[in-house]
């Protein structure tokens, strides 16, 4: 699954054009690198989305087209 529609379908970032931004401008890191949209996200990856001066880092649990409100947080684990 494509970066933008998995920060899109978890929940992390409300809207896929925002998240689409947010890799375009290099804020979001996956195992460390940043990457763009059109990264595949995997099982067991690492995800670090910077939102301003904070930053957000989840672990990928699973990977699914569709989520819903109470699923969407299960698909990714919060580290710190």
């Amino acid at each position: 699954m494509r970066l933008d529609k998995f920060l899109k379908v978890s929940r992390i970032i409300k809207r896929r054009t925002v998240a689409n931004e947010y890799c375009d401008a290099g804020r979001v890191e996956a195992n460390g690198k940043i990457v763009k949209a059109s990264y595949d996200v995997k099982e067991g990856d690492t995800l670090t989305v910077r939102f301003g001066e904070q930053s957000m880092s989840v672990r990928v649990l699973t990977v699914t087209e569709y989520a819903t409100k109470e699923t969407a947080s299960q698909m990714y684990e919060i580290l710190k």
